[in-house]
């Protein structure tokens, strides 16, 4: 016998554990990715039910009520009214929370107009007897016209009573619970007289909504039935007033709530963890153990992932038949997956963290705490852990932003995350403090160095807040948001909703960002490794004659470095250096501080690599000591001054503050925005930003 197939959309409001409940039907059976066209996630679900039945599972993004007033609550509505859309459901599961039935109701009531088969879930039941809740679940399918089932997706209750429900789903009412069109009875008469072959409910959403999947054109519905602005609003806000009077009235006899069972703590935990001067001490404190941790914790598995990748490069170029092929494995394709796979463990204990934190409830509290702070700027609450993480790394931080529902805030937390110092900017600070800072202490305390070194910190972070600020007055994106803040119940994290959460975001950066990394990677690898003419393919020959010619004798390792360096001057990249040294000689640097730049593209730290062989040096021992004595001793032929002088230094300690000098954080923009768009406008303004600032201080300090 085949599988008959059909699609189950879940629909309910945040916070109802809706997530929760496609997990458990679906465990990792889960496709993610973006509706067409925009920037919210659809998450895809497989599921096999009784009597060889496949269910698709639809996770819809969370939405209070089909009166939408965001992108996500959009999604919803454009679904529902769409019956051409391969998703579709032949039935709609709307998740509830126990505590919140009144509020959640609203919006189960609207769908139960639209006559799709539906049935109510109740979730988090394991907390009735906690809350001195009881429900006469009898009662309420009766007045609701549907199945009710009760579920504790955290002790697995009611999940096999839920497959079963939905197999029957045929057999469920489609009958509405309330009559919407009692709002105005003349004006949905002349309505549905209009137009006696569509269902009234849904011409009422055409009407309020820009939307058009009925087969008629918006204009001729609202030119038939004129109403202003206000009046379609009014006669929403009376819809919303009626819906309500319904569900207190059933509520009344169908749910019982005795405060004086209740015993829970949310009460007491709120009035510390929201206190206007303990919640942001405890808020800090927490997220200091957070980015200590993902520095200490990802650093072994980083490291490990850094050596292997190495020794693997190593082992392929040292054991591989010498040619092309072995370099481009050994130089290109074996360091690009490793620059992409090095990222994982940062992101898996980022989202480890911000799972916890949203699972527990917590992370509510800290967007109610930063809100007001953070919207003078025109951020989110939200948008404060993402600028905080930026500083282990921007590209799980760009990532964290997908929890900020206003597209507005969201895009510009995205564009302004990079101006946070991050990790890979301090292999660049320290070896250039390290050159123009002396070692002196203010105040016989305060390390001069390690004081310049916090200023950067400082002036990224200032820097993110004030490019939010203009933006926010420059950019006109119709974005509308209603969002009220909830605060949900404390609750013990579930590990299965933690361990799925980790592993879609990580497996989500591999998979999209990481091609384009690789790719890139492979790029910058051709441009190093090869050159026109015979300056490049006679670099051994050249290095040899000059080393007779100093009548010195040196050792292989001394040669090989320099015929890497002279290689390195006459390939592709090393000419990108000479061509584009008339451009950034204004800011101080000689072309092979161009060929750093412009090799640090891939990533900052590579700034300091491209370095050590550029000064041949590249196989050395203590790197960084050995690349300072150099850097401290080159000089400019023509004038015998530093290269790295004060004003050179401090030049790119700017440079590398501002610019946008990391291709996998403009990959993972592109893909967090679906556009090209943004990630181009953001590397521009940013390196042209970079530049100027860069050119200022070093025509000042000169």
């Amino acid at each position: 016998m085949s599988l008959q197939h059909i699609t189950v959309a879940l629909i309910g409001n945040p916070n109802t554990g809706k997530t929760s409940v496609f997990n458990q039907l679906t465990g990792l059976n889960q496709q993610v990715g973006n509706y067409p066209g925009i920037t919210v996630e659809k998450k895809l679900g497989f599921c096999k039910l009784p009597n060889n039945i496949k269910a698709n599972i639809l996770d819809l993004p969370g939405t209070y009520s089909l009166n939408a007033s965001s992108i996500d609550e959009n999604v919803v509505i454009e679904l529902l009214l769409n019956k051409n859309d391969k998703l579709y459901p032949d039935v709609i599961v709307v998740v509830t929370d126990v505590e919140n039935l009144k509020r959640n109701l609203l919006l189960f009531t609207q769908i139960k107009d639209l006559e799709i088969p539906t049935i109510l879930v109740v979730n988090m039941t394991d907390r009735m007897k906690l809350k001195g809740i009881s429900l006469d679940v009898p009662y309420l399918e009766a007045q609701l016209n549907t199945k009710i089932v009760l579920v504790s997706t955290r002790k697995n209750i009611g999940i096999e009573e839920l497959k079963n429900q939905i197999v029957e789903y045929k057999s469920l009412s489609t009958e509405p619970c309330l009559n919407a069109s009692k709002i105005d009875v003349e004006y949905f008469e002349k309505l549905q007289k209009t137009f006696p072959n569509q269902l009234l409910y849904k011409l009422w959403l055409v009407i309020t909504h820009d939307v058009n999947f009925l087969n008629l054109e918006r204009n001729e519905v609202e030119s038939s039935m004129t109403k202003s602005h206000t009046d379609l609003k009014r006669l929403q806000q009376k819809e919303t007033i009626k819906r309500y009077q319904f569900i207190n009235d059933i509520l009344k006899i169908g749910q019982n709530i005795d405060h004086s069972q209740a015993h829970d703590l949310r009460s007491k935990l709120d009035r510390v963890l929201t206190h206007k001067i303990f919640g942001y001490a405890i808020f800090f404190g927490i997220l200091f153990i957070i980015f200590q941790s993902i520095f200490d914790w990802s650093s072994v598995p980083m490291e490990f992932i850094d050596r292997s990748f190495a020794n693997l490069a190593n082992y392929t170029k040292n054991h591989m038949q010498a040619g092309e092929f072995t370099d481009l494995l050994s130089e290109g394709i074996i360091p690009g997956i490793g620059g992409i796979v090095i990222f994982i463990p940062q992101i898996a204990f980022l989202f480890l963290f911000i799972s916890v934190l949203e699972e527990s409830g917590y992370m509510s509290r800290v967007v109610f705490l930063m809100d007001k702070i953070m919207r003078r700027f025109g951020l989110s609450g939200k948008s404060i852990v993402p600028l905080i993480s930026g500083t282990a790394c921007a590209i799980p931080a760009i990532m964290g932003a997908r929890n900020i529902e206003n597209w507005k805030e969201r895009l510009i937390t995205i564009l302004v995350t990079p101006f946070i110092t991050c990790s890979a900017r301090l292999p660049v600070y320290a070896i250039l403090i390290s050159l123009i800072i002396p070692e002196k202490r203010l105040f016989g305390l305060l390390s001069l160095q390690g004081t310049t070194l916090m200023i950067l910190y400082l002036l990224g972070f200032g820097m993110a807040i004030l490019s939010a600020y203009i933006l926010n007055k420059i950019l006109i994106l119709k974005s509308k948001s209603y969002f009220v803040v909830e605060m949900p119940n404390y609750k013990l994290p579930l590990l299965k909703n933690v361990g799925i959460n980790v592993l879609e975001k990580t497996k989500s950066f591999v998979t999209g960002a990481g091609k384009i990394i690789l790719a890139l990677s492979i790029i910058l690898w051709f441009l190093g490794s090869h050159g026109p003419g015979k300056d490049f393919k006679d670099a051994d020959k050249i290095i040899a004659q000059q080393t007779l010619k100093e009548n010195r004798t040196h050792d292989a390792q001394y040669v090989q470095d320099e015929i890497s360096s002279y290689k390195l001057e006459h390939s592709y990249i090393g000419l990108i250096g000479k061509s584009i040294e008339p451009v950034i000689k204004p800011l101080g640097y000689d072309w092979k501080i161009g060929i750093a730049v412009v090799s640090s593209f891939a990533a900052r730290e590579v700034f300091v690599g491209t370095l050590a062989t550029i000064y041949s040096v590249g196989s050395h021992n203590n790197e960084e000591t050995t690349i300072k004595k150099r850097m401290e001793s080159e000089v400019y032929e023509s004038t015998g001054g530093k290269v790295f002088n004060f004003a050179t230094g401090v030049s790119l300690l700017l440079f590398y503050a501002f610019a946008m000098q990391c291709v996998s954080t403009l990959a993972i923009v592109k893909k967090e925005t679906n556009s090209w768009k943004w990630p181009v406008i953001q590397l521009f303004f940013m390196s042209g930003f970079a530049y100027l600032t860069a050119l200022v201080a070093y025509q000042i300090l000169k």
